[in-house]
């Protein structure tokens, strides 16, 4: 499996340095630097109050020159239904939101997290997940954030975000890539791949998010925690991309399998759908938005938690 593994890895990365017109899924402040002036590049910062020291104000404070700008927990890229937090707009909510910010079908986007910590690149990967749910594949993101900008001594602007003409932007939905409540039940008896992308303490039961009605995990998952892939240097954080082997291989994941990421809210679970759809070349990936938010709401759905002092997994019904 690793060497499988590693050989998709060198394949994806061989691919996109022979495709010039392909843009790769992450990209550092000096191709960020490079390209900034692309009449088709639009740099949306993304910070939000769930980062460390990150929101509108701070944007306005000091941003890289020309980004746009729009919050990724006050602006409507996420939402709740029945209880349910974290899940996926309606395509039409979307496409007004994308539109406003003056992003067309014909742009190619640099999605700029804080790059202050573990967690902010959950808000630029569900961001980034959500232009591929809608058909728009011209993505990116910018390692390190703008931390990593601001580390790399490239030049900042202060104000207020960039000004772009609102346009019509239309998104084609790529089911594929979302995982519904009722797939995530039959994978529990087929071959699909379910991975759990918090923390271990959450995996295994010890810790419940107020998100969810009750701890624990859907039973027969693989912890994948998202943390694992990010480092801190410089400053920032970045994904490192050459932990990306030795942890799906941890976690014992056959890409070749359609594999479905959850977590909570379906934020952290957006760093592992990132890391397995477009950096460790498996096949088929797709993400739970309802995660655990959702599963956990009905008793009747079984949770698997590890029963403390024995080190064993047993299944109970909240």
């Amino acid at each position: 499996m690793s060497r499988l593994l590693a050989l998709l890895l060198i394949v994806a990365s061989s691919l996109a340095m022979a495709d010039g017109d392909k843009t790769p899924p992450l990209v550092d402040a000096d191709w960020l630097d490079a390209n900034l002036n692309r009449s088709d590049l639009v740099v949306l910062d993304v910070r939000s109050g769930i980062d460390n020291g990150g929101d509108r104000s701070s944007f306005q404070k000091a941003h890289i020159p020309g980004a746009v700008y729009s919050s990724y927990t006050g602006d409507g890229w996420r939402e709740s239904r029945d209880g349910v937090a974290g899940l996926l707009p309606p395509v039409a909510s979307l496409e007004r939101l994308i539109g406003g910010l003056g992003i067309g079908n014909d742009d190619m986007v640099v999605i700029v997290p804080a790059g202050t910590g573990v967690t902010d690149f959950g808000s630029a990967a569900r961001v980034y997940w959500t232009f591929r749910v809608l058909g728009h594949d011209a993505v990116t993101i910018l390692n390190g954030g703008f931390a990593g900008w601001q580390a790399a001594g490239m030049n900042v602007a202060s104000g207020q975000s960039e000004q772009r003409d609102v346009v019509n932007f239309e998104g084609t939905l790529q089911q594929d890539l979302i995982a519904s409540l009722g797939e995530v039940k039959e994978a529990r008896d087929s071959q699909a791949q379910l991975v759990d992308a918090r923390p271990s303490d959450y995996f295994t039961g010890e810790t419940q998010s107020p998100a969810a009605k009750a701890p624990g995990t859907i039973p027969g998952s693989r912890s994948l925690p998202h943390s694992d892939f990010l480092g801190q240097r410089n400053q920032a954080w970045y994904l490192n991309e050459g932990e990306i082997t030795a942890r799906v291989n941890q976690a014992e994941l056959d890409p070749g399998a359609r594999t479905i990421a959850f977590c909570n809210t379906g934020h952290w679970a957006a760093t592992d759908w990132f890391v397995l759809s477009e950096l460790a070349g498996f096949e088929e990936v797709a993400l739970y938005d309802g995660s655990m938010a959702e599963w956990s709401q009905d008793s009747d759905r079984p949770l698997q938690v590890a029963k403390k002092g024995l080190g064993k997994i047993l299944d109970f019904f909240n």
